[in-house]
């Protein structure tokens, strides 16, 4: 399956779809934040390193979000990991994630 059809199919088909390394520094207390609130069944996690397709996946992904980096988070199809972070840090994350229940 092309890199675009992965992408475009887990953002339109999961509420929270993360695109991530599996040695990542950063993405681990993200996964770990996410799965926290929402449970393993609440959020779909892709590791682009442990996938055939996975540089193209990364491609993909800077094509569409102009980031160069992982994580990669969608909740319903919205995009920004940063945006999840300040969430946390604000109280709002609890609000965030509610939408995508």
């Amino acid at each position: 399956m092309p890199a675009r059809e992965i992408v475009d199919s887990a953002i339109a088909g999961h509420k929270v779809v993360v695109f991530s390394k599996s040695y990542c520094p950063y993405c681990k207390p993200t996964k770990e934040l996410l799965i926290s609130e929402l449970g393993k069944d609440g959020v779909t996690i892709y590791e682009v390193d442990e996938m055939a397709e996975g540089s193209d996946i990364l491609a993909y992904l800077k094509e569409k979000t102009l980031q160069e980096y992982v994580p990669n988070i969608f909740i319903n199809q919205k995009h920004g990991n940063d945006e999840i972070q300040a969430a946390k840090k604000d109280g709002s994350l609890a609000k965030l994630l509610a939408l995508s229940a």
